[in-house]
């Protein structure tokens, strides 16, 4: 992982000339990766409530949305 993000840094057009520099690459990676597996969860949820709206005289059961957005969730904690 460590290789590929500095690889993606250098195509970015950053100098991955020193440790500090390759340590802040990481760091950023590491909030995009975050930001994107949030917004990715929250897609999941929000599509079990459209679910909900379109099957109104069924309750809810529609854990496989809940299930999804955990998932990648829990993939930051890897």
């Amino acid at each position: 992982m460590k290789q590929e993000i500095i690889e993606m840094a250098r195509k970015a057009g950053f100098k991955m000339e020193n440790s500090a520099a390759i340590q802040a690459a990481e760091i950023f990676a590491k909030l995009v990766a975050a930001k994107e597996r949030e917004a990715c969860a929250e897609i999941a949820e929000k599509q079990r409530y459209a679910m909900c709206i379109s099957l109104t005289s069924h309750p809810v059961q529609n854990g496989t949305a809940v299930g999804i957005a955990n998932a990648i969730r829990a993939r930051g904690e890897a």
